[in-house]
């Protein structure tokens, strides 16, 4: 019986695998909208087999896009345009979640392939950052401080986020708690230089993200399964460590979550990352702790039988991937076809099901 063909039952949920697609942005939203784009993009990993496919990071309110073409949840108008799209992977046998994001000092940036780099300027549709402290990130426009009723509008733009996404029928929501966004800023000393209750103290710097995730579980009810992503470590001296992030893991639990994906980095640009096949699978086992949390392991995790040993090694509960889905969107498929799991294809995919 393999591992990652077994089912996962969270809330009101049942995953059909744990092979699950990761947000990955595309950068080819228009007003915060997804476009026909995506509705080609992500419904095709639910043909290919993915158990559960995350959305792209997607604002909860617009001067939280990490760029002008990132997708929101902050009007209706994109609510309802999520929604064919949730309804194309339902048909096609997957649970879809979003992942609700803020990104803080890294927001108002061009996207990847854009002809210039760094901060968007105003005059080109760019807009002031917020963040914990006025501490830029290197090579962008410096922040503002966020103030206490700013962090109350961020909390709010989370909930009312939500209210959206279940509206949109999406079946799970993931908090972006990583990658330099603004949770993650938050969360470490390097980018954290507050003196009140939000600052200092590890209890202090998460306060705002177990605010946001007690937010977004009020506003899901009790049978949505509710993700968070974390950075479990910053790779820079000084920064956020794995032993705070095991906590902040069982915190996140106590505030409703269900499942930690454990990711690393991104929030300065003097990292030092020792990037290898599976480098990040020990940090989702850190957060684990012995089970007592959930976890999706993710990083360079691009075949079935690596993917099966990380369950086995009981470092996670769920395997995340991002690029081996971009460069096969049938990695589900070929995976159980390689490691002989019996799994429903679909009919239209049935002549490539057995072996020779």
């Amino acid at each position: 019986m393999s591992l990652l063909f077994s089912p996962l039952h969270l809330r009101a949920r049942t995953f059909r695998n744990r092979l699950w697609v990761s947000p990955m942005c595309m950068y080819s939203a228009v007003r915060g909208m997804p476009q026909s784009w995506h509705r080609s993009h992500l419904p095709q990993f639910a043909s290919g087999g993915a158990g559960l496919i995350l959305a792209e990071a997607t604002a909860v309110v617009p001067e939280g896009r990490i760029s002008p073409r990132d997708t929101g949840l902050w009007t209706d108008e994109q609510r309802d345009a999520w929604a064919p799209i949730v309804e194309d992977v339902h048909d096609r046998g997957a649970l879809i979640g979003v992942q609700l994001a803020h990104a803080g000092r890294k927001a108002s940036t061009w996207w990847p392939w854009a002809e210039a780099q760094g901060s968007v300027p105003a005059a080109q549709g760019g807009w002031t950052t917020t963040a914990p402290s006025a501490i830029a990130f290197e090579g962008f426009a410096a922040p503002t401080a966020l103030d206490t009723a700013g962090i109350a509008g961020v909390v709010a733009g989370f909930a009312d986020a939500t209210r959206r996404a279940v509206d949109a029928g999406f079946d799970v929501l993931e908090v972006h708690g990583a990658h330099g966004y603004l949770l993650h800023q938050f969360l470490s000393p390097l980018s954290n230089q507050r003196g009140d209750e939000y600052g200092g103290s590890l209890p202090n710097r998460a306060r705002l993200l177990l605010q946001v995730l007690c937010a977004v579980r009020s506003a899901a009810g009790e049978d949505i399964p509710v993700f968070l992503r974390i950075s479990a470590t910053d790779h820079a001296e000084g920064g956020f460590t794995p032993e705070e992030a095991a906590q902040v893991g069982l915190w996140a639990i106590e505030a409703g979550a269900d499942l930690v994906d454990v990711s690393s980095g991104g929030l300065v640009a003097h990292q030092r990352i020792d990037v290898h096949p599976g480098y990040q699978v020990p940090l989702a086992a850190a957060v684990r702790a012995g089970g007592r949390v959930r976890t999706g392991a993710v990083g360079m995790i691009t075949s079935a039988a690596q993917a099966e040993e990380v369950l086995a090694s009981g470092a996670a509960d769920a395997v995340f991937a991002g690029r081996e889905w971009l460069r096969d969107p049938h990695f589900a498929l070929r995976a159980a076809h390689e490691l002989g799991a019996a799994v429903d294809w679909p009919p239209q995919y049935l002549r490539a099901r057995w072996r020779g």
